[in-house]
């Protein structure tokens, strides 16, 4: 089996563009998107369009639950999701609303956002500092609460890692299609950084009992998705695009 995960796309269609031609020249057996989708102030609903013309396993992220559970008082106080339902429109609402929290793809391989229990929860960082540490292997064994998979793939973070447990397991985040660097003020002020404007993702292969992993860093146009977040005044986003740094 060989499977391309992603994660993390964001609304940026000109990043999973580039990434899903890398993808089809690899030749994989299945494309798993591990959620946080449309969120952005990019391109939503061209981003919906060209994951809808190809073949993905696809489980639901935070920030897409952002999006289809916003109130009224938040979309006034937010224009960047203002713009993300005006942009969508109804069916990718719908579409959102449909996907699942997590995958059980089969008996070795697990799909979810953060982590088994929560959306909102990193599995493999620890930000108490203020940056992305690798928690200590009893730490991410207990918040996998149980979940035994061999192979366990998770996004959130946008920081690409593949971490062997004690317990036998693998884990392999990805990293991100979309944004390579934010700061989020949850649990405590925080920033990830990835230090390039290459979009990310993983292919993630058996080979004989064993799962081979590779980090791809795909090239992309991305001073269009800078230019479509002028346009919503994210220069914060335009900064992360084109940087992979914290402001």
């Amino acid at each position: 089996m060989k499977i391309a995960v992603l994660s993390d796309i964001h609304s940026n269609v000109y990043a999973l563009d580039a990434v899903i031609h890398d993808i089809k020249k690899r030749g994989v057996d299945l494309m798993a998107n591990l959620g946080d989708i449309l969120y952005g102030p990019i391109a939503p609903r061209a981003t919906y369009e060209l994951l809808m013309a190809h073949e993905f396993v696809t489980i639901c992220g935070n920030q897409d639950r952002q999006i289809f559970q916003a109130t009224e008082d938040e979309i006034e106080t937010n224009p960047t999701m203002e713009f993300i339902l005006d942009d969508l429109g109804h069916e990718p609402l719908t579409w959102m609303k449909s996907l699942p929290f997590d995958r059980q793809l089969n008996d070795e391989v697990y799909f979810c956002h953060g982590t088994p229990t929560d959306d909102l929860i990193y599995l493999l960082e620890d930000v108490s500092q203020g940056f992305a540490a690798l928690r200590p292997d009893k730490d991410i064994i207990g918040l996998l609460n149980g979940q035994d998979s061999k192979l366990i793939c998770c996004g959130h973070t946008h920081t690409p890692r593949a971490v062997s447990l004690s317990s036998g397991q693998l884990i392999v985040n990805p990293g991100s299609v979309g944004l390579q660097a934010y700061t989020d003020d949850e649990p405590i002020i925080h920033s990830m950084e990835n230090f390039t404007n290459h979009a990310s993702y993983s292919i993630i292969e058996r080979i004989a009992s064993k799962w081979s992993v590779s980090n791809i860093k795909v090239p992309y146009d991305y001073q269009r998705a800078i230019h479509e977040s002028k346009k919503r005044n994210r220069t914060d986003w335009m900064h992360f695009l084109s940087t992979g740094r914290r402001l």
